[in-house]
Protein backbone atom coordinates (compact mmCIF):
# COMPACT_ATOMS: atom_id res chain seq x y z
CA UNK A 1 0.00 0.00 0.00
CA UNK A 2 2.93 2.31 0.51
CA UNK A 3 3.45 4.96 3.14
CA UNK A 4 0.27 5.81 4.99
CA UNK A 5 -0.42 9.49 5.42
CA UNK A 6 -4.10 10.23 6.01
CA UNK A 7 -5.86 8.07 8.59
CA UNK A 8 -9.42 8.50 9.85
CA UNK A 9 -10.39 6.89 13.13
CA UNK A 10 -14.15 6.78 13.62
CA UNK A 11 -13.86 7.16 17.36
CA UNK A 12 -10.30 7.53 18.56
CA UNK A 13 -11.13 9.03 21.93
CA UNK A 14 -12.01 5.74 23.66
CA UNK A 15 -9.86 3.00 25.12
CA UNK A 16 -8.99 0.72 22.20
CA UNK A 17 -9.52 3.28 19.43
CA UNK A 18 -7.26 5.68 21.30
CA UNK A 19 -4.49 3.09 21.32
CA UNK A 20 -4.92 2.61 17.56
CA UNK A 21 -4.86 6.36 16.92
CA UNK A 22 -1.62 6.68 18.87
CA UNK A 23 -0.02 3.86 16.84
CA UNK A 24 -0.68 5.83 13.65
CA UNK A 25 0.58 9.09 15.15
CA UNK A 26 3.78 7.35 16.23
CA UNK A 27 4.18 6.07 12.64
CA UNK A 28 4.08 9.62 11.34
CA UNK A 29 0.57 9.57 9.87
CA UNK A 30 -1.84 12.50 9.82
CA UNK A 31 -4.63 11.20 12.05
CA UNK A 32 -8.17 12.55 12.29
CA UNK A 33 -10.54 11.30 15.01
CA UNK A 34 -14.27 11.69 14.36
CA UNK A 35 -16.10 11.47 17.67
CA UNK A 36 -18.72 13.22 19.77
CA UNK A 37 -16.04 15.27 21.47
CA UNK A 38 -17.02 14.37 25.02
CA UNK A 39 -13.44 13.18 25.60
CA UNK A 40 -10.17 14.64 24.32
CA UNK A 41 -8.54 13.11 21.27
CA UNK A 42 -5.02 11.67 21.61
CA UNK A 43 -2.12 14.08 21.32
CA UNK A 44 -1.05 14.65 17.75
CA UNK A 45 -4.48 13.95 16.23
CA UNK A 46 -7.16 16.27 14.88
CA UNK A 47 -10.62 15.99 16.43
CA UNK A 48 -13.71 16.39 14.27
CA UNK A 49 -16.71 16.57 16.59
CA UNK A 50 -19.73 14.84 15.08
CA UNK A 51 -22.80 12.86 16.09
CA UNK A 52 -22.80 9.67 14.03
CA UNK A 53 -26.58 9.53 14.22
CA UNK A 54 -26.85 12.83 12.34
CA UNK A 55 -27.34 13.03 8.58
CA UNK A 56 -24.35 15.37 8.23
CA UNK A 57 -22.02 13.36 10.47
CA UNK A 58 -19.39 12.78 7.77
CA UNK A 59 -19.68 16.01 5.79
CA UNK A 60 -16.40 17.38 7.16
CA UNK A 61 -14.39 14.27 6.25
CA UNK A 62 -16.18 13.02 3.11
CA UNK A 63 -14.14 15.24 0.80
CA UNK A 64 -10.80 13.69 1.78
CA UNK A 65 -9.11 10.64 0.28
CA UNK A 66 -8.23 8.40 3.22
CA UNK A 67 -5.43 5.86 3.15
CA UNK A 68 -6.98 4.08 6.11
CA UNK A 69 -10.31 4.23 7.92
CA UNK A 70 -10.75 2.45 11.25
CA UNK A 71 -14.18 1.88 12.78
CA UNK A 72 -15.05 0.18 16.06
CA UNK A 73 -18.75 1.03 16.34
CA UNK A 74 -21.28 -1.55 17.52
CA UNK A 75 -24.16 0.35 15.94
CA UNK A 76 -24.95 -1.15 12.55
CA UNK A 77 -26.64 2.02 11.37
CA UNK A 78 -23.58 4.10 12.20
CA UNK A 79 -21.32 1.72 10.28
CA UNK A 80 -23.66 1.58 7.28
CA UNK A 81 -23.85 5.37 7.05
CA UNK A 82 -20.06 5.69 7.37
CA UNK A 83 -19.55 3.17 4.59
CA UNK A 84 -22.05 4.96 2.38
CA UNK A 85 -20.31 8.29 2.91
CA UNK A 86 -16.67 7.20 2.85
CA UNK A 87 -16.14 3.84 1.11
CA UNK A 88 -15.32 5.45 -2.24
CA UNK A 89 -12.73 7.69 -0.57
CA UNK A 90 -10.99 4.94 1.44
CA UNK A 91 -8.07 2.93 0.15
CA UNK A 92 -8.41 0.46 3.04
CA UNK A 93 -10.89 -0.04 5.89
CA UNK A 94 -10.39 -1.83 9.19
CA UNK A 95 -13.51 -2.79 11.08
CA UNK A 96 -13.13 -3.96 14.67
CA UNK A 97 -15.86 -6.53 15.23
CA UNK A 98 -16.10 -9.23 17.93
CA UNK A 99 -16.13 -13.00 18.37
CA UNK A 100 -19.67 -12.46 19.64
CA UNK A 101 -20.78 -12.50 15.98
CA UNK A 102 -20.70 -16.30 15.96
CA UNK A 103 -23.98 -18.16 16.19
CA UNK A 104 -22.68 -20.98 18.39
CA UNK A 105 -20.84 -20.78 21.69
CA UNK A 106 -21.00 -24.46 22.62
CA UNK A 107 -18.82 -25.85 19.80
CA UNK A 108 -15.07 -26.10 20.38
CA UNK A 109 -12.34 -24.91 18.06
CA UNK A 110 -14.26 -23.01 15.41
CA UNK A 111 -12.45 -20.63 13.06
CA UNK A 112 -13.51 -17.55 11.08
CA UNK A 113 -15.72 -19.63 8.76
CA UNK A 114 -18.12 -20.61 11.57
CA UNK A 115 -21.78 -19.60 11.15
CA UNK A 116 -22.73 -16.10 12.23
CA UNK A 117 -25.73 -14.89 14.16
CA UNK A 118 -28.62 -13.35 12.28
CA UNK A 119 -27.84 -9.75 11.28
CA UNK A 120 -29.70 -6.94 12.96
CA UNK A 121 -32.42 -5.24 10.98
CA UNK A 122 -33.64 -1.65 11.27
CA UNK A 123 -36.14 -1.36 14.08
CA UNK A 124 -34.93 -4.45 15.95
CA UNK A 125 -34.24 -4.21 19.65
CA UNK A 126 -30.52 -3.62 20.16
CA UNK A 127 -28.47 -6.82 20.25
CA UNK A 128 -24.68 -6.41 20.35
CA UNK A 129 -23.78 -9.54 18.40
CA UNK A 130 -26.40 -9.03 15.70
CA UNK A 131 -25.43 -5.37 15.29
CA UNK A 132 -21.82 -6.38 14.73
CA UNK A 133 -22.87 -9.01 12.16
CA UNK A 134 -24.84 -6.40 10.23
CA UNK A 135 -21.97 -3.91 10.47
CA UNK A 136 -19.51 -6.46 9.08
CA UNK A 137 -21.84 -7.07 6.14
CA UNK A 138 -21.96 -3.34 5.34
CA UNK A 139 -18.17 -3.10 5.28
CA UNK A 140 -17.64 -6.25 3.23
CA UNK A 141 -20.30 -5.43 0.66
CA UNK A 142 -18.78 -2.03 -0.12
CA UNK A 143 -15.08 -2.70 0.44
CA UNK A 144 -14.49 -6.34 -0.43
CA UNK A 145 -10.81 -6.70 -1.22
CA UNK A 146 -10.03 -3.49 0.69
CA UNK A 147 -11.22 -4.37 4.19
CA UNK A 148 -9.90 -6.14 7.27
CA UNK A 149 -12.48 -7.51 9.69
CA UNK A 150 -10.87 -8.19 13.06
CA UNK A 151 -12.89 -10.06 15.68
CA UNK A 152 -11.38 -9.64 19.15
CA UNK A 153 -12.27 -11.75 22.12
CA UNK A 154 -11.98 -10.34 25.64
CA UNK A 155 -9.72 -7.29 25.43
CA UNK A 156 -7.82 -6.65 28.66
CA UNK A 157 -5.11 -4.53 30.18
CA UNK A 158 -4.53 -1.10 31.72
CA UNK A 159 -7.42 1.32 31.34
CA UNK A 160 -10.09 -1.32 30.70
CA UNK A 161 -13.41 0.48 31.26
CA UNK A 162 -15.38 -2.76 31.75
CA UNK A 163 -13.52 -3.70 34.97
CA UNK A 164 -13.79 -7.41 34.15
CA UNK A 165 -10.24 -8.71 33.88
CA UNK A 166 -8.81 -6.33 36.47
CA UNK A 167 -11.25 -7.48 39.13
CA UNK A 168 -9.29 -10.53 40.24
CA UNK A 169 -5.79 -9.14 40.55
CA UNK A 170 -7.27 -6.04 42.17
CA UNK A 171 -9.39 -8.03 44.61
CA UNK A 172 -6.52 -10.29 45.64
CA UNK A 173 -4.39 -7.20 46.30
CA UNK A 174 -7.19 -5.51 48.24
CA UNK A 175 -7.91 -8.60 50.35
CA UNK A 176 -4.28 -9.07 51.36
CA UNK A 177 -4.34 -11.76 54.04
CA UNK A 178 -8.14 -12.06 54.04
CA UNK A 179 -10.31 -14.55 52.14
CA UNK A 180 -11.44 -14.11 48.53
CA UNK A 181 -14.53 -15.74 46.99
CA UNK A 182 -14.13 -17.63 43.70
CA UNK A 183 -16.35 -19.94 41.66
CA UNK A 184 -15.90 -23.68 41.23
CA UNK A 185 -15.49 -23.79 37.47
CA UNK A 186 -14.21 -26.05 34.73
CA UNK A 187 -14.33 -23.12 32.29
CA UNK A 188 -11.36 -21.38 30.74
CA UNK A 189 -10.60 -17.80 29.74
CA UNK A 190 -9.24 -16.40 26.49
CA UNK A 191 -7.92 -12.83 26.56
CA UNK A 192 -5.96 -10.45 24.36
CA UNK A 193 -3.90 -7.55 25.70
CA UNK A 194 -5.12 -4.18 24.41
CA UNK A 195 -1.61 -3.29 23.24
CA UNK A 196 -1.24 -6.53 21.29
CA UNK A 197 -4.59 -5.93 19.62
CA UNK A 198 -3.74 -2.30 18.79
CA UNK A 199 -0.49 -3.46 17.20
CA UNK A 200 -2.40 -5.91 15.00
CA UNK A 201 -5.00 -3.31 13.98
CA UNK A 202 -2.23 -0.93 13.01
CA UNK A 203 -0.39 -3.63 11.06
CA UNK A 204 -3.35 -4.76 8.94
CA UNK A 205 -4.02 -1.14 7.98
CA UNK A 206 -0.39 -0.39 7.23
CA UNK A 207 -0.09 -3.51 5.09
CA UNK A 208 -3.50 -3.19 3.44
CA UNK A 209 -4.42 -6.72 4.50
CA UNK A 210 -7.85 -7.89 3.40
CA UNK A 211 -9.63 -10.72 5.19
CA UNK A 212 -11.20 -11.81 8.46
CA UNK A 213 -9.28 -12.67 11.59
CA UNK A 214 -10.19 -13.58 15.13
CA UNK A 215 -7.99 -11.78 17.64
CA UNK A 216 -8.04 -14.09 20.64
CA UNK A 217 -5.64 -15.64 23.07
CA UNK A 218 -5.23 -19.28 23.95
CA UNK A 219 -7.72 -20.70 26.42
CA UNK A 220 -6.40 -20.85 29.99
CA UNK A 221 -8.39 -22.54 32.77
CA UNK A 222 -10.04 -19.93 34.98
CA UNK A 223 -8.50 -21.57 38.04
CA UNK A 224 -5.03 -21.05 36.55
CA UNK A 225 -5.79 -17.41 35.74
CA UNK A 226 -6.90 -16.81 39.32
CA UNK A 227 -3.84 -18.58 40.72
CA UNK A 228 -1.56 -16.37 38.64
CA UNK A 229 -3.48 -13.22 39.57
CA UNK A 230 -3.19 -14.19 43.24
CA UNK A 231 0.56 -14.67 42.89
CA UNK A 232 1.02 -11.33 41.11
CA UNK A 233 -1.02 -9.58 43.82
CA UNK A 234 0.82 -11.26 46.70
CA UNK A 235 -2.40 -12.53 48.27
CA UNK A 236 -1.83 -14.66 51.38
CA UNK A 237 -5.41 -15.30 52.47
CA UNK A 238 -7.51 -18.28 51.45
CA UNK A 239 -9.46 -18.67 48.23
CA UNK A 240 -12.92 -19.88 49.23
CA UNK A 241 -14.87 -21.50 46.40
CA UNK A 242 -18.59 -21.84 45.86
CA UNK A 243 -20.54 -23.85 43.31
CA UNK A 244 -22.31 -22.20 40.43
CA UNK A 245 -25.67 -23.23 41.84
CA UNK A 246 -24.90 -21.63 45.20
CA UNK A 247 -23.64 -18.43 43.60
CA UNK A 248 -26.65 -18.12 41.32
CA UNK A 249 -28.97 -18.76 44.27
CA UNK A 250 -27.28 -15.81 45.97
CA UNK A 251 -27.70 -13.54 42.93
CA UNK A 252 -24.11 -13.64 41.79
CA UNK A 253 -23.88 -13.37 38.01
CA UNK A 254 -21.57 -14.66 35.33
CA UNK A 255 -18.95 -12.80 33.29
CA UNK A 256 -19.47 -9.09 33.97
CA UNK A 257 -21.64 -6.39 35.49
CA UNK A 258 -22.69 -5.51 39.00
CA UNK A 259 -22.67 -8.30 41.59
CA UNK A 260 -20.85 -10.71 39.29
CA UNK A 261 -17.73 -12.82 39.43
CA UNK A 262 -16.03 -11.56 36.26
CA UNK A 263 -14.62 -13.97 33.64
CA UNK A 264 -16.67 -16.85 35.07
CA UNK A 265 -18.66 -18.62 32.37
CA UNK A 266 -20.95 -21.65 32.23
CA UNK A 267 -18.90 -24.77 31.60
CA UNK A 268 -20.89 -25.44 28.41
CA UNK A 269 -19.73 -22.22 26.74
CA UNK A 270 -16.62 -23.96 25.42
CA UNK A 271 -16.65 -22.08 22.13
CA UNK A 272 -15.92 -18.89 24.00
CA UNK A 273 -12.39 -19.90 24.95
CA UNK A 274 -11.41 -22.23 22.11
CA UNK A 275 -11.83 -20.08 19.02
CA UNK A 276 -9.01 -20.42 16.52
CA UNK A 277 -6.27 -17.79 16.53
CA UNK A 278 -4.30 -19.29 13.63
CA UNK A 279 -4.97 -16.38 11.27
CA UNK A 280 -4.03 -13.89 13.99
CA UNK A 281 -0.74 -15.66 14.59
CA UNK A 282 -0.06 -15.93 10.86
CA UNK A 283 -0.47 -12.15 10.63
CA UNK A 284 2.27 -11.78 13.23
CA UNK A 285 -0.11 -11.06 16.09
CA UNK A 286 1.51 -11.16 19.53
CA UNK A 287 0.13 -12.84 22.62
CA UNK A 288 2.21 -11.59 25.51
CA UNK A 289 2.57 -13.65 28.69
CA UNK A 290 -0.49 -13.42 30.94
CA UNK A 291 1.70 -12.53 33.92
CA UNK A 292 2.92 -9.42 32.12
CA UNK A 293 -0.64 -8.30 31.41
CA UNK A 294 -1.66 -8.97 35.01
CA UNK A 295 1.28 -6.95 36.33
CA UNK A 296 0.45 -4.02 34.07
CA UNK A 297 -3.20 -4.28 35.05
CA UNK A 298 -2.42 -4.32 38.78
CA UNK A 299 -0.34 -1.15 38.44
CA UNK A 300 -3.32 0.50 36.75
CA UNK A 301 -5.78 -0.83 39.33
CA UNK A 302 -3.67 0.53 42.18
CA UNK A 303 -3.56 3.93 40.47
CA UNK A 304 -7.35 3.94 40.04
CA UNK A 305 -7.99 2.64 43.57
CA UNK A 306 -8.36 -0.98 44.64
CA UNK A 307 -11.49 -0.28 46.66
CA UNK A 308 -13.23 1.93 44.09
CA UNK A 309 -16.74 1.28 42.85
CA UNK A 310 -16.46 -1.01 39.83
CA UNK A 311 -18.47 -1.58 36.68
CA UNK A 312 -18.03 -5.34 37.14
CA UNK A 313 -17.59 -7.59 40.14
CA UNK A 314 -18.64 -7.83 43.76
CA UNK A 315 -18.10 -4.97 46.14
CA UNK A 316 -15.79 -6.04 48.95
CA UNK A 317 -18.68 -5.62 51.39
CA UNK A 318 -20.92 -7.96 49.38
CA UNK A 319 -18.10 -10.46 49.06
CA UNK A 320 -17.51 -10.51 52.82
CA UNK A 321 -21.22 -11.05 53.34
CA UNK A 322 -21.25 -13.97 50.92
CA UNK A 323 -18.18 -15.50 52.54
CA UNK A 324 -19.93 -15.34 55.90
CA UNK A 325 -23.00 -17.08 54.42
CA UNK A 326 -20.78 -19.81 53.02
CA UNK A 327 -19.11 -20.33 56.39
CA UNK A 328 -22.52 -20.84 58.05
CA UNK A 329 -23.61 -23.66 55.76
Amino acid sequence: MGLMTDVLILGGTGWLSGHVARRWVDAGASVTCLARGARPAPAGTTLVAADRSAADAYDTVAGTDWDEVVDISSRAGHVASAVAALADRAEHWTYVSTVSVYAQDDVAGQDESAPLAEPARPGDEYDYSREKVSAEASVLSALRGRAAIVRPGLVVGPGDPTDRFGYWVSRFALAGDQDVLAPVSAAAVSVIDVDDLADLLFAVGRDGWSGISNAVGDGIPLADVLALARDVAGHTGDVVTASGDWLEAHDVGYWMGARSLPLWLPDAAIGHWTRSNTVYRDLGGRLRPLRETLERTLDDERARGLGRERASGLSRADEVELLAALAQR
